[in-house]
């Protein structure tokens, strides 16, 4: 039991050792480094608001490009400029008919965010985002087939510009970044507030894989 146990202590010291040489030669914390990334979203809305509004997750395409800004060994700054795909699946009630919509929006999403690099192969990310909606699809089916609703959706004032909040963690291979965040928007999709369609927030989590260059 005492051999194993010296054994053990005597690999973790060797991995530990290895990784500490490694990381003191690279020092790729201290690099300004820049890099593409994609990835998919699975995307959803809270904090709704709409008669009898149900909502469930949807896939989406996320991708662009990232900077890191070192502002010491253990701090720097990330941003990135990506194109970001949202939406939710959802039934609900307009005007006392029920309906169904598949909404899909794709927004330019720049995060700002603050890099804590507690050792090479790790870092965690937190930080605030501005999103300006490029596009918005909507696919509806109306219980009967009402110009009403659908004239109502064709009409909403969608917010272009709204600010959110992310935080994360890239896990740091070589040249690869696996990413791995969860977004929030911080104001509702209201443009004015006028509209009778649901209000909402997005939240969604994100996955990506990238390669950076240093």
């Amino acid at each position: 039991m005492r051999k194993s146990i010296l054994t053990l202590a005597a690999i973790i010291t060797t991995f530990t050792t290895t990784i500490v040489a490694q990381d003191n030669d690279n020092n790729i914390r201290e690099k300004l480094t820049f890099g593409v990334k994609a990835g998919l979203n699975r995307s959803n809305v809270y904090d709704a608001k709409g008669q009898d509004f149900k909502a469930d997750a949807k896939f989406g395409f996320a991708g662009g490009v990232f900077v890191g800004i070192p502002l010491s060994k253990y701090l720097g700054l990330q941003p990135e400029v990506l194109i970001s795909q949202k939406g939710y699946q959802s039934t609900g009630t307009l005007f006392g008919t029920g309906y169904a919509d598949s909404r899909t929006t794709t927004h330019l999403d720049i995060p700002l965010q603050l890099q804590l690099k507690p050792v090479e192969y790790l870092t965690f990310l937190a930080g605030v985002q501005y999103s300006y909606l490029l596009h918005q699809k909507d696919v509806f089916t109306f219980g009967n087939n009402s110009v009403e609703q659908d004239q109502e959706f064709k009409n909403d004032n969608a917010r272009k510009n709204i600010f959110g909040a992310v935080v994360g963690i890239d896990v740091n291979i070589d040249h690869f970044v696996f990413s791995a965040k969860a977004c929030w928007d911080l104001q509702t999709n209201a443009g004015n507030g006028s509209s009778f369609t649901p209000r909402y927030k997005n939240v969604w989590l994100q996955g990506t894989i990238a390669f950076r260059l240093y």
